[in-house]
């Protein structure tokens, strides 16, 4: 329950900010000299960016619930780790 009311105070915190943080960004798209069209593109691009980590994430998580070794990368590599050696 601590992360659950950890992340909605991290919520509530931004929830103050968002206007303020959305003008700053929107003067600093402006004074670079970017366009509409130019804002959109990179909007699209954070967007597409934030669901590839989310899919890497999951991913992550779907490795690990299938062998129960969440360190699959060391696996890869040639160093694997016990991660539930003794449980």
């Amino acid at each position: 329950y601590e992360i659950v009311g950890f992340i909605g105070l991290i919520e509530l915190g931004f929830a103050q900010i968002k206007d303020e943080l959305e003008a700053d960004c929107e003067a600093r798209m402006d004074s670079a000299g970017w366009d509409a069209a130019k804002k959109d593109s990179k909007r699209a691009i954070e967007l597409n960016n934030g669901r590839a980590a989310q899919m890497g994430i999951l991913a992550l998580m779907v490795h690990e619930k299938l062998d129960n070794n969440p360190y699959i990368i060391n696996s890869l590599l040639g160093a694997p780790v016990d991660f539930n050696a003794g449980f």
